[in-house]
């Protein structure tokens, strides 16, 4: 059996992060210690190496379900349940502001604020963001999973929201899984409804952005309606 043992104590993942820090240590061996212990033939790092290997990065293994994360091989439920722990609390880090205001009154902000999480799902999902005349943020929630070609929500569902929280306007936001922002008819014909709408009732839709991901091909990451003359 090969243990991470069998390294030399100052190489061993645990020793090398205590010694130069956690940004020292390669992707595999911080996976490493969360795996902690091996399995017959290879040590906890060598788990870590064949993950990536078979999940290319470690954004796309985050993205994973934890009931995927336990179908991997040497990933019982503790091991799966530390890993998803760590992918969540990255993700909650990212998006948590400061205790000064978020003032999103451009899409880079938007994106800024919302990006990361968003990217990080392995499913669409729909999010509304309430602001204040300032572009403060208010509140922010999903209001809808799955496709926007299969949303069903009316433009009352989430103007009711803006309502009950007293916002002056609202933000959409909303992913592409497939990593292209570009927008869809299908989102094209929910922002025109809904644009139509929120001027009925004196709070208006002040942006609609879709996050993509980062690529060499795209000058942005995410797509904004406003940005884009669209509203």
């Amino acid at each position: 059996m090969s243990r991470i043992h069998d390294i030399p104590e100052n190489d061993r993942p645990r020793e090398r992060l205590l010694r130069l820090g956690p940004q020292a240590l390669s992707d595999a061996e911080l996976l490493a210690l969360f795996i902690n212990t091996g399995t017959k033939g290879e040590n906890a790092l060598q788990i870590g190496q064949r993950i990536l290997r078979d999940y290319k990065s470690l954004r796309d293994l985050s993205r994973l379900e934890p009931a995927i994360l336990r179908k991997i091989k040497a990933l019982g439920p503790a091991k799966t349940a530390l890993l998803a722990a760590a992918f969540e609390l990255g993700r909650r880090s990212a998006q948590e502001p400061s205790h000064a205001e978020v003032i999103l009154d451009r899409p880079q902000r938007i994106y800024d604020y919302i990006g990361a999480e968003m990217q990080a799902l392995g499913h669409e999902s729909v999010r509304i963001i309430l602001v204040n005349t300032k572009f403060a943020v208010i509140r922010s929630e999903e209001v809808f999973r799955g496709s926007l070609n299969q949303c069903v929500a009316e433009p009352r569902d989430l103007l009711r929201k803006v309502i009950i929280h007293n916002a002056f306007g609202y933000i959409l936001v909303h992913n592409h899984p497939s990593g292209d922002p570009a927008s869809s008819e299908a989102d094209r014909s929910l922002t025109r409804r809904l644009r139509d709408a929120s001027s009925a009732i004196g709070s208006p839709l002040l942006d609609h952005v879709i996050i993509g991901t980062p690529s060499p091909s795209r000058e942005q990451p995410y797509f904004s309606f406003k940005e884009h003359g669209m509203l």
